[in-house]
């Protein structure tokens, strides 16, 4: 299957519902600055800026469907307690999601991540361990066959919490097998046999290894490995993941395939095996093969560790990733819409960067783009450019231009080494984009200085500050054309 083949699935995947039934946890990062040692003991102080509830476990895995354009119903057990309620509030802001959570006795898992500059400091644990209650289980499982009704896939998200026991997996499985609907297993811990008859299991290489007692270090380990899960599990395949690596499947029949990663750089870890699943089983859900399922999830998981912290994928980012792969450039993590970017560059200040904004038509590049872009990331370390759309550009320039359309133009700044992300906008003025991010510096160009800058009133009022930067005379894109049209009439 070709990387068009991989396009197309993307583009048809539809809205099927996926059942998740797994371990919920409340994740909670804590960010802020480091900039001293505690006088009281030999401790950083971490002076807290902002915080942050996000859906984590089983529960990640759901965000993830959600925001690859899926539909989901979540079941498991949250505690009658805060945590509990701030999980809840979470679920119905999802759209898409249904919660379909047995309550607890125990409390709601509960992890705070205190983070500084993206990188984690240390990790809190709030957790019993003791396992459900009989009547608590009971009612896991009566929730999860229930999702099965109208379901095209299930994932069992196992985190060890006791969500998943033998006896809830099994009814699950076999009640999904009765339906036709594939089970997708996300899997923990040694013993596998509670994961018997389900369809699929994606264990990282470290667990395959820990179920098996098998030597995954090599290819023929993994393969090795991945038989003996398919045959001891009874399963369709065995998909187990390489991290930089990539993706091995090994089929109950016929010969084991091996994806190699897709190369990015690797910043968090966190959450890519619920990226990984949520991906896989959503195009399984659409009919398509493990090989193929494997491909795509594979690139939604390179997405994912490019971010830091458990976040979800868009269905539009999965797209442009295999799209840049296919056309030789992977622009994916650069060429992004408002809210995707707003998301990414909370990274960035997480990590204390300075965000500069700048915006403009770009139609024809020249030195003097190249020139300016280049000024720009001398005002901090992350440059945005806002870009007109095709309609905007019209308004402003007149019915022959753009000459480049707004994709054209979006892919070669994203080319350039001085621009970090691009975003288009509709708008005449970048106001509402600026809005949308908030950046720290907004440089103009200085024909623009002692005129009424779209969106300096916001970024000073924050702080932040306005900078002109100076021209190359004589670079212009109407140069460029008229230039280009003496030509030609000099020609005929």
């Amino acid at each position: 299957m070709t990387t068009l083949d991989l396009i197309s699935l993307i583009d048809n995947l539809g809205a099927p519902k996926v059942a998740v039934v797994g371990d919920l946890i409340l994740d909670h990062y804590v960010f802020g600055s480091v900039s001293r040692i505690s006088p009281e003991a030999p401790i950083p102080v971490l002076h807290v800026t902002r915080e942050e509830d996000r859906l984590g476990g089983a529960a990640n895995v759901a965000a993830n469907i959600l925001s690859l354009g899926g539909r989901c119903t979540l079941v498991g057990a949250i505690g009658a307690d805060e945590p509990g309620k701030r999980f809840s509030a979470l679920c119905r802001q999802a759209k898409g999601l249904s919660l379909a959570a047995a309550r607890a006795q125990r409390p709601t898992v509960l992890k705070t991540r205190m983070v500084s500059q993206n990188q984690q400091m240390l990790r809190v644990d709030r957790e019993q361990h003791a396992e459900l209650s009989r009547h608590e289980l009971a009612e896991v499982r009566e929730r999860a066959v229930n999702a099965l009704a109208g379901a095209r896939a299930v994932v069992i998200s196992d985190y060890g919490k006791g969500v998943v026991t033998p006896q809830s997996a099994q009814a699950l499985i076999k009640a999904a097998r009765k339906a036709k609907v594939p089970v997708i297993v996300d899997p923990k811990g040694r013993d596998y046999s509670r994961y018997g008859g389900a369809t699929a299991v994606t264990p990282n290489r470290a667990e395959a290894e820990q179920a098996t007692g098998m030597d995954c270090s090599g290819m023929a380990g993994v393969e090795a490995a991945g038989r003996a899960l398919v045959e001891s599990l009874g399963l369709k395949a065995a998909v187990i993941t390489l991290s930089a690596q990539g993706v091995a499947v090994i089929p109950a029949r016929g010969e084991m395939a091996h994806f190699p990663a897709n190369a990015r750089s690797v910043y968090d870890v966190t959450g890519a095996g619920d990226t990984f699943i949520a991906a896989l089983t959503l195009c399984v859900a659409a009919g398509a093969d493990f090989n193929t399922a494997a491909r795509v999830a594979n690139y939604a998981a390179a997405l994912k560790v490019a971010r830091f912290g458990a976040v979800a994928i868009t269905r539009q980012e999965l797209r442009r990733s295999v799209t840049g792969a296919h056309e030789g450039f992977d622009h994916a993590g650069k060429v992004l819409e408002a809210d995707d970017l707003a998301r990414a560059l909370q990274s960035h200040r997480a990590r204390g960067q300075k965000i500069v904004f700048t915006n403009g038509c770009f139609d024809l590049l020249h030195q003097g783009h190249v020139t300016y872009l280049n000024f720009c990331r001398g005002q901090g370390d992350v440059v945005v450019v806002g870009l007109n759309s095709d309609a905007s550009v019209r308004r402003l320039k007149g019915p022959a231009r753009p000459v480049n359309d707004e994709q054209s133009r979006a892919r070669v700044l994203a080319a350039l080494n001085d621009v970090d992300y691009v975003s288009v906008f509709q708008q005449d003025t970048p106001e509402q984009l600026i809005r949308a991010l908030a950046p720290d510096v907004l440089v103009k160009g200085e024909d623009w200085s002692g005129k009424k800058v779209a969106g300096a009133d916001f970024v000073e009022q924050r702080g932040g500050k306005v900078v002109f930067a100076p021209f190359v005379a004589g670079k212009s894109t109407t140069a460029m054309i008229d230039k280009a049209n003496k030509g030609s009439k000099r020609g005929s």
